[in-house]
């Protein structure tokens, strides 16, 4: 298919997938889901496991294989624009003592759900056929213990956003978590890349590559932006130039290394000042960006997926084992670590909730490993019920813990809000 006869196709795609996804939103917003949500979830429900279940082909047609990778990388550009609003949000409000709780949220995090993972796939591996062909059993178990592993750190800064929870001490400490904890996953989905691989060097890649951007982020990122939000010889737009190309190259770097364009857009909004210029930058690129293009890379991965491969009753039991390990793990895990650290049972509890949001990272992660060839179709379609599990769920739990903690409150105090 040529550029020519692509367009059309992109155009009437992002019409559908828009208009599809509002229409999810108003029905999912009922229940108290967040858009986020709505845009995962209609990716699924316009793929193979109902559009093209009911009607292959108009689902051909719509989405046709050489309309994906367009979809991505435009999706992408969504992503990185929100990732660097959610990172100069970050750090408007300043916590003390968060380093230390979001660190030991993070190990815990990650070593508990990736412990039990691999566990379930060398216990299950004879039971459900969750290896593909030529594909060693140490490197799919691996890779299951890595996905469970991971935080959907892009949707949980969305979720934190749209409930105004950015300021609040479970959502500063789940963001620094999340971020820690999908930059360590990422590094391990490297060594598991290269062990199916044979070879160590992305591995070295993306650690090294890791510790380098760190430290020039660190060092040299606030005296760039400063220049560019300071300098009087700009206005506004040769700013917003300016920021988007910084945007990039940064997201470029972290693509190469293998840590995913997120990391290095939300480090780029970290160290933005705080100005009326960077305000006024942020509010004119975040509003197309989080409308338009975001919602084409939530539904990428549902467009991939394949529901009718859990027919099986014994591959349906090994979903449902790996969406409760993954819970118990995740969740119960973060909550733990965050009640050792000190913080009252209200906080852990969200922490917890959050944490458990796997949604678009792992997505990510899923397709990478079902490029790279050591992903069956069907351990993708369990794992991505995995990510639309944990992430439906994250809202609810959210709202119930809101509404326990209102009822609770004592009666002078529920005045005192109402009046004010």
């Amino acid at each position: 298919m040529t550029p020519v006869e692509l367009a059309p196709r992109f155009f009437i795609a992002v019409a559908v997938i828009l208009l599809f996804c509002k229409a999810v939103a108003w029905l999912l917003a009922k229940v108290g889901q967040p858009p986020v949500v709505s845009e995962m979830l209609a990716g699924v429900l316009l793929g193979p496991s109902l559009l093209g279940l009911l009607l292959p082909g108009v689902q051909d047609a719509l989405f046709p294989a050489q309309l994906l990778p367009i979809l991505y990388v435009v999706g992408q550009v969504g992503l990185v624009l929100f990732m660097f609003q959610a990172g100069y949000a970050f750090t408007t409000h300043r916590i003390s003592g968060v380093v230390g709780t979001a660190g030991a949220v993070s190990v815990a995090g990650v070593a508990a759900p990736l412990t039990l993972g691999v566990l379930l796939v060398v216990l299950l591996h004879r039971q459900v056929p969750v290896q593909k062909e030529g594909t060693s059993l140490g490197v799919t178990a691996a890779f299951v213990g890595v996905a469970l592993a991971i935080t959907a750190f892009p949707m949980l800064a969305r979720i934190i956003t749209e409930r105004g929870q950015a300021g609040t001490r479970h959502g500063s400490v789940s963001l620094a978590s999340g971020a820690l904890d999908d930059v360590t996953a990422w590094v391990m989905l490297a060594v598991v890349l290269a062990f199916a691989s044979g070879e160590a060097g992305p591995a070295f890649v993306t650690a090294g590559g890791a510790v380098v951007f760190g430290l020039v982020m660190w060092l040299l990122g606030p005296r760039v932006t400063r220049v560019l939000m300071g300098s009087d010889r700009l206005d506004d737009r040769a700013r917003m130039l300016g920021t988007v190309a910084l945007l990039f190259l940064v997201a470029w770097y972290t693509d190469e290394i293998g840590l995913y364009a997120v990391f290095g857009a939300f480090a780029v909004g970290v160290v933005m000042p705080h100005t009326d210029r960077t305000d006024r930058v942020v509010d004119t690129l975040t509003p197309v960006a989080a409308t338009v293009f975001l919602p084409l890379f939530f539904t990428y991965s549902g467009l991939r997926t394949e529901f009718g491969l859990l027919g099986d009753p014994a591959v349906l039991a090994f979903a449902v084992a790996c969406v409760v390990v993954a819970i118990v793990a995740k969740f119960g895990a973060c909550w733990a670590a965050a009640r050792v650290r000190g913080e009252p049972q209200g906080v852990a509890l969200r922490i917890g909730a959050l944490m458990n949001a796997r949604g678009l990272m792992q997505l990510i992660a899923l397709n990478v490993g079902l490029e790279a060839g050591i992903v069956s179709p069907l351990l993708f379609t369990v794992l991505v019920l995995v990510a639309l599990v944990t992430t439906l769920m994250t809202t609810p739990v959210l709202s119930w813990l809101d509404r326990r903690d209102r009822s609770a409150a004592p009666p002078d105090r529920e005045l005192a809000v109402s009046r004010d």
